[in-house]
């Protein structure tokens, strides 16, 4: 998944004018004493004559024009201005190893989580499925991810690729069907967090305290995530440091302890399949989350790519190894492997120190997946306001340029349903996220048959059939995960789609009759009103 290298020259003689540049690409463009613009990216040349310049900055306020683009160029879009006016930068943006950790943490965040599979299906399933569903799901979900968020580096993310494929009233339930399923996601946390504490804090498993727990930790991670990304960022490095010590440890100390032959016990006739499939897809997807935060990342195009990969690799291993050591150290006892069972794991191998650390751990391994999610979501929120889906106070940047609104809605969203059981909460996320998904593929193979040539700095090395062909496993999985849910699921889940098909033309009528002001950023090419064409981008 590692992107394509190259430097860009500068290609062309004559009058040399800087224009402002899209976080897309930094390109030189020049001007020839005969008024023919050319631009170069890489090998590549293309030039407007002067007549077609004026046409396409005729209907543009602010002179902006996108220029076309062959295959192999570097970028997606080039703005041209009067005057040089380089993006506003909110603030610091975000580099490879906290990026890596930030989606380590939207992913997994550690093994916290993973032991209902064992409970559900045994060890030998539960290791096959935490190898094999990466490569059916995982590996698909974060090569799209590569390639369209390279394509669109922009906090809108997944919202700005279905309304760039669809239109923008899919654009809108595809943002609504992410918030809802990030909040429902983030509002296990607390949850988890508070289940790994309740064997040595009793008065935590359940009443008022536990509300209290619930409220103060919402609290504590929501300014955090108020104070910045980059904080954010660097916070999560430290944290999965912690949270992937004590299995290390553990790993070496269960080495003597280790029977092979555990591993391989199976029950095929006593598996609960439901449980089984959403703790293995809910514990491996959410690759996408990392493209809503594409337009704070330090040169996306290379970047996210190369964390995607390196994140890959750390989830995959950061489930498995954890997973052999725990059924193959201990004798299993199916109906012990619940959530919170690796602290027990830690006490039999270890000690009472190894388990308190792995309860620290995962404590600290939740505080980081709550912040990481959060970035997710009120980042979300911010692309679609600053593409006039929602109202202009969305777009809202604190002083250290986080979303406020955002933040707030979505620990809101959170503080609301943390009172739900860790199976219902799963079970809910995964159908909301599952459509979501389905328009993620769609969006994705629509892009490559009508914009085949509009570069994308990175592109899977697959053609349209190709494409098609790699959304097919996964696509079938979703439809697994949807036909096990249970009726209760469905009908919350339906309700929550119903809400977002409402809602999109209540807020347009609210624009239209300016009830709530609306804005789209002259910084973001038109993709609402725009049409592609040979590769070249035209605003309308």
């Amino acid at each position: 998944m590692a992107p394509p290298t190259g430097e860009k020259t500068a290609a062309g003689s004559g009058t040399e004018v800087n224009g402002s540049i899209d976080t897309f690409m930094a390109e030189r463009v020049s001007v020839d004493g005969d008024g023919t613009v050319k631009v170069s990216a890489g090998d590549n040349k293309i030039q407007s004559s002067e007549n077609t310049q004026d046409q396409r900055l005729r209907d543009t306020g602010n002179r902006q024009v996108s220029i076309a683009m062959s295959e192999n160029s570097g970028a997606d879009y080039i703005a041209i201005k009067d005057t040089p006016s380089p993006r506003l930068n909110h603030g610091k943006k975000v580099s490879v190893l906290p990026l890596i950790f930030l989606i380590f943490y939207e992913v997994s965040g550690g093994p916290f989580g993973v032991e209902d599979s064992v409970g559900a299906a045994g060890p030998l399933l539960a290791l096959a499925g935490f190898l094999l569903f990466p490569i059916i799901w995982s590996i698909p979900e974060a090569l799209i991810t590569a390639e369209m968020g390279t394509m669109f580096p922009e906090n809108g993310g997944y919202v700005v690729w279905v309304s760039s494929a669809l239109g923008p009233f899919w654009g809108f339930q595809q943002g609504w069907m992410k918030w809802i399923s990030g909040v429902i996601d983030n509002a296990l946390y607390p949850v988890l967090f508070l289940d790994y504490l309740k064997s040595g804090i009793p008065a935590l498993g359940g009443g008022l305290p536990r509300i209290a727990a619930v409220l103060a930790l919402t609290i504590v991670l929501t300014y955090m995530n108020y104070r910045g990304l980059t904080i954010v960022g660097w916070l999560a490095v430290l944290l999965g440091i912690f949270s992937i010590l004590p299995f290390v440890v553990m790993g070496f100390i269960s080495i003597p302890k280790l029977r092979p032959k555990r591993w391989l016990v199976a029950d095929i006739h006593n598996v609960d399949w439901n449980l089984y499939l959403n703790t293995l897809f809910w514990n491996l997807n959410y690759w996408d989350s990392v493209s809503t935060l594409a337009g704070e990342v330090k040169n996306p195009k290379k970047t996210l790519p190369k964390a995607l990969s390196y994140a890959l690799i750390l989830v995959v291993l950061g489930y498995f190894f954890p997973l052999l050591t725990g059924t193959g150290a201990i004798p299993l006892d199916r109906d012990s492997w619940t959530d919170g069972y690796f602290s027990d794991i830690a006490k039999i191998l270890g000690g009472i120190w190894l388990r308190w650390w792995v309860q620290a751990a995962a404590a600290v391994s939740n505080m980081g997946m709550f912040v990481a999610e959060m970035s997710s979501d009120s980042f979300q929120l911010l692309g679609m306001a600053e593409r006039g889906m929602l109202p202009q106070v969305f777009a809202k940047r604190s002083r250290y340029g986080t979303p406020l609104t955002g933040i707030l809605f979505s620990a809101s969203g959170v503080v609301l349903l943390s009172w739900l059981s860790f199976q219902e909460i799963v079970a809910a996320e995964n159908f909301l996220y599952c459509v979501g998904m389905m328009l993620e593929f769609i969006a994705f193979v629509r892009l490559r048959i009508i914009a085949p040539n509009v570069p994308r700095p990175y592109k899977i090395p697959v053609g349209t059939v190709g494409a098609v062909l790699m959304c097919v496993p996964p696509t079938l999985l979703i439809c697994v995960v949807l036909a096990f849910s249970s009726v209760k699921v469905l009908i919350v889940s339906l309700v929550a789609l119903s809400f977002g098909i409402i809602m999109q033309p209540c807020i347009k009528h609210s624009e239209k009759k300016k009830w709530l002001k609306f804005s789209t950023s002259s910084e973001l090419p038109d993709i609402h009103a725009a049409r592609f064409e040979d590769g070249t981008l035209f605003a309308s």
